[in-house]
């Protein structure tokens, strides 16, 4: 707690120092306080804020009520300082209270809008992948098969013989425009997309609201309340894993399941109720807990290492590609990372055990990239043969392929990595023996008598 403490002094210290260096940049705009015996700091919102706050208090009192308790209003920061925008602005609209006024808002608030007061927050988080990468998913025009899976078969358009133009055209003409509620209900509320916008400079065709990842008209990019909720924007949300659970959960990806199954996530859920979790930024050590939360290993201030916003930042591998590789580039620096998060894990744990967790998941990512290696191998046999349907998810073979990446090798891998014993084995390794041999089966088959099977039994590799 003294470490934690020392530095919880000298980030404020610096913080001083960069606020009076602020003023002697800008004497001009500032008066003189040398001398003065009195610092007087003004509290209040000026008649407009006042005006949305009395509106929005009869109409949305939850909303109002949320921010009630935030430290944003009791910092002085209200919804007429995030909300509104310049008159030029692409998202620039009025509510009918403000009809006839010069005051232009938005109900789209971006990280552009929290740098302002965060600007240290927001450079971190913009080179992290839950940023643009994320939103790549659904928003990048090079990601054709992602947003063809969306619309063409999950938005149901294959049913009507329609063939979706992923950029939003439709054939055969006249056919009704295809349904964007598995992406506008599931990919974009965690992963981000693109806003739209109609003449209104109000969001279309269920754009808006998204996830971390959402780029918005302005050209900004990311939505910090996915993890500080609006409007109450609370630091001890995002500390518990709850908040990471709301997208990093389910088959392909089950964070929160494997947490939760690991000695960590049993701590929590025992005696998480009894931790702090709002303690300052870098100050947060442990003794306000006794286990680590998500954001505690990846993110948080913890013995010499400081809080970030850049959650690629203490990881080696990339453990959700086809391929597991060390991150490099914009997926961050996984030589360097390996180290920072050691020295997470050093806090708790000896270097012994420190040591035997990092191999044990060098070699979980050895493993899967031998199955992977093998299923590439057979898939680039089949087709130089000519064996595999042009449809993808028509072809059993490809099918399996997909569920033994993007499924049971993903649980594999991030099982390993976060001592989930039966997320790391029965609905990992196990599974991908599985569906690997049921690869090989359906190999063996076309090769042998160079044709493609008529009816493929394809298993299901949901965690059941």
């Amino acid at each position: 707690m003294r470490l934690a403490m020392t530095r919880f002094v000298v980030a404020s210290l610096a913080l001083s120092v960069l606020c009076f260096s602020g003023m002697a940049a800008a004497q001009a705009n500032y008066p003189d306080l040398a001398g003065k015996k009195t610092f007087e700091i003004k509290r209040g919102f000026n008649k407009d804020a006042l005006t949305c706050i009395e509106c929005h208090a009869k109409k949305m009192p939850g909303v109002v009520e949320s921010w009630k308790q935030s430290t944003m209003s009791h910092a002085g920061v209200s919804c007429y300082d995030c909300h509104t925008v310049e008159k030029s602005s692409p998202m620039a609209t009025q509510c009918k209270g403000l009809e006839g006024t010069d005051i232009y808002i938005s109900p789209m608030v971006s990280s552009k809008t929290c740098s302002r007061c965060h600007p240290q927050e927001v450079k971190q988080f913009l080179k992290s992948g839950h940023a643009k990468i994320a939103s790549s998913v659904d928003a990048d025009p090079k990601r054709a098969a992602l947003l063809k899976l969306a619309y063409q078969f999950e938005g149901a358009a294959f049913m009507d013989n329609i063939n979706v133009d992923v950029k939003g055209a439709l054939t055969p003409k006249g056919m009704p425009p295809y349904n964007r509620a598995s992406r506008a209900s599931g990919c974009q509320m965690c992963h981000g997309t693109q806003v739209e916008m109609g003449p209104d400079h109000k969001p279309v065709k269920e754009t808006w609201p998204g996830g971390v990842g959402e780029r918005y008209p302005d050209g900004s990019i990311g939505n910090c309340t996915v993890c500080h909720t609006r409007h109450n924007f609370s630091i001890a949300e995002a500390r518990k894993p709850e908040a990471c659970a709301s997208c990093h959960l389910g088959p392909d990806h089950p964070d929160i399941e494997i947490y939760n199954e690991s000695k960590h996530g049993q701590m929590y859920l025992a005696h998480g109720s009894e931790w702090k979790f709002d303690s300052p930024p870098d100050a947060w050590e442990p003794g306000d807990y006794t286990a680590p939360t998500c954001a505690t290993c990846h993110m948080s201030g913890i013995g010499e290492l400081t809080t970030t916003h850049n959650v690629n930042e203490r990881l080696k591998w990339d453990l959700m590609h086809k391929k597991s590789v060390i991150r490099t580039g914009v997926r961050g620096d996984g030589e360097k990372g390996d180290k920072l998060m050691q020295k997470v894990c050093i806090n708790c744990h000896g270097a012994t055990q420190t040591q035997v967790q990092r191999k044990v998941l060098d070699n979980s990512v050895a493993l899967y990239n031998k199955y992977w290696a093998g299923a590439v191998k057979m898939k680039a046999d089949l087709k130089a043969k000519g064996l595999l349907k042009k449809d993808k998810w028509s072809d059993g073979f490809q099918e399996l392929m997909y569920y033994l990446w993007h499924h049971t090798g993903r649980r594999a891998r991030q099982g390993s990595a976060m001592n989930g014993p039966d997320y790391a084995h029965w609905h990992g390794f196990f599974q991908m023996f599985q569906v690997y041999k049921d690869m090989q089966a359906i190999y063996n088959y076309r090769i042998k008598n160079n044709k493609i099977e008529e009816l493929s039994h394809v298993m299901s590799s949901g965690p059941l």
